[in-house]
């Protein structure tokens, strides 16, 4: 395809690895963060040291503090910043914006008491003359892995073939390969989700409860958010593949996992604002977390890690004790509360 000018919002790990690709595949693009000294460290170092430390930027990456600047003549941007920032930010683009545009979003959250994805918000947010479509990027895949150009895998999806297409052959390359899929809810639930088993799985290891525990805790957690994204219409087989199984897998297990390492500090006796404060990153999985209790309660799902986790977060339960009341549920069949994939029948 054509190389043309694109936009990344937010300069973190993620939006700052994306760049990295895109670059790679010759187009143009404009990293836009809200701090003027980050911008100007990075267009001087041409590395972001703040959020992947010596990490050379191509010269086709260029930092921008301007808003107006930064989304002058594009028609593709990319959307990274945190959820709890998705609706400042795309009431504040719309001002600059001369055309519609194609919005790549490439966060994994929900929003809590609306309870909305990530993709209804900027439809709710957007202007439908300026919105050309909605893409979602997702699956296993860590920025820091991303920028050494290891072998990784993701998935776009849109209700817009044309559009998942059209991200697909800005993103792909050979360290970089993208599938594509039109299940954007079962796409944007599989990414949000598993960050709330991620911070469970944390708080495991930091605990000391070895594999055997982790491992229940990414199984059992895959059964309730199929459940739930069922319930929510998305296609069981979705939870199976990248941005399900597979993001499950890499965030529960990994040490660049945030997710991972902020439960991690909770099981090890740390307090959720300290944790918070030492991270010095957004930790998508803990607003999740308040959101996927409320949709638990809103659908009827039944979803007792998440409940044990809020309870955890919000209600100051002690993370062994949540760990315990696991453990303690009353006994029953495994298949019992599973998902037959051949139908996306939930058995009750």
């Amino acid at each position: 395809m054509k190389k043309t000018n694109i936009t990344v919002l937010g300069a973190g790990s993620w939006g700052t690895a994306l760049a990295l690709v895109l670059a790679d595949n010759g187009h143009n693009v404009r990293l836009w963060g809200h701090t003027k000294e980050h911008i100007d460290s990075i267009n001087e170092t041409r590395m972001n040291q703040k959020y992947l430390p010596n990490i050379k930027l191509p010269e086709k990456v260029k930092g921008y503090y301007s808003l107006a600047d930064a989304l002058r003549d594009i028609n593709i941007i990319v959307l990274a910043v945190p959820t709890k920032a998705v609706r400042e930010v795309l009431t504040e683009i719309q001002t600059y914006l001369a055309e519609p545009v194609l919005i790549i979003h490439v966060s994994k959250g929900i929003e809590p008491d609306t309870l909305k994805r990530i993709s209804e918000m900027i439809k709710e947010e957007m202007d439908p003359r300026m919105l050309e479509n909605v893409v979602v990027l997702s699956g296993p895949s860590h920025a820091e892995e991303v920028s050494l150009r290891h072998p990784t895998t993701v998935t776009v999806a849109s209700e817009s073939i044309e559009a998942a297409e059209t991200a697909q052959d800005l993103f792909m390359n050979q360290n970089f390969r993208v599938y594509t899929n039109t299940d954007v809810i079962g796409v944007e639930l599989g990414g949000a989700l598993k960050n709330i088993i991620a911070l469970a799985a944390g708080i495991s290891d930091g605990l000391g409860y070895g594999d055997n525990a982790k491992a229940a805790l990414i199984t059992r957690g895959l059964a309730e958010i199929v459940r739930l994204g069922i319930k929510m219409g998305a296609n069981p087989l979705t939870f199976s593949g990248l941005t399900g199984i597979g993001d499950l897998i890499v965030t529960c297990t990994s040490v660049h996992s945030r997710n991972w390492r902020a439960g991690n500090m909770l099981g090890k006796g740390k307090d959720l604002e300290e944790v918070l404060t030492s991270m010095g990153m957004v930790v998508e999985g803990v607003r999740t977390t308040k959101a996927a209790y409320q949709l638990a309660r809103h659908y009827d799902v039944d979803m007792p890690i998440t409940t044990a986790l809020y309870r955890v977060l919000f209600e100051n339960i002690n993370p062994k004790d949540a760990v315990d009341s696991l453990m303690a549920r009353t006994k029953t069949h495994e298949m019992e509360d599973t998902v037959n994939f051949l139908d996306g029948r939930v058995e009750e």
